[in-house]
């Protein structure tokens, strides 16, 4: 049975290589969202197996570390694993000390590494 993945705040391109890549490791099915509130209501409707949030929204250049915030705080979503899509180190740690669990960057994408990390809440 296939997990759903929220993806938050990518672009277009970024989306389009997230969702390929975990199609061709994962049985998933990729939703997405473009903005905080779409991505709060998204994950209460769908219970994701995962969500990954952009550092900054590509639409309008927004902290992701917000909605993290926000579904860690809402009781209906506290529980579902979240990671940041950042190559920065720092970005990752401030996710991490938010409740997120470990994320990873756009330009590691596609190493074993990345999907062993999303072989946890995806298998």
């Amino acid at each position: 049975m296939s997990k759903t993945v929220l993806d938050v705040g990518q672009c277009a391109l970024d989306n389009s290589n997230i969702t390929s890549m975990l199609k061709q490791h994962f049985d998933v099915e990729v939703q997405k969202a473009h903005s905080h509130d779409q991505a709060l209501t998204m994950a209460k409707d769908s219970q994701p197996a995962l969500i990954l949030i952009n550092r900054l929204y590509d639409a309008n250049g927004s902290e992701g570390m917000e909605t993290l915030k926000a579904l860690k705080a809402n009781e209906t979503t506290a529980d579902i694993p979240v990671m940041i899509v950042s190559n920065y180190a720092d970005a990752q740690d401030a996710a991490v000390a938010a409740g997120a669990v470990q994320g990873f960057g756009k330009s590691a994408l596609n190493t074993p590494k990345t999907i062993e990390l999303l072989n946890s809440y995806l298998k």
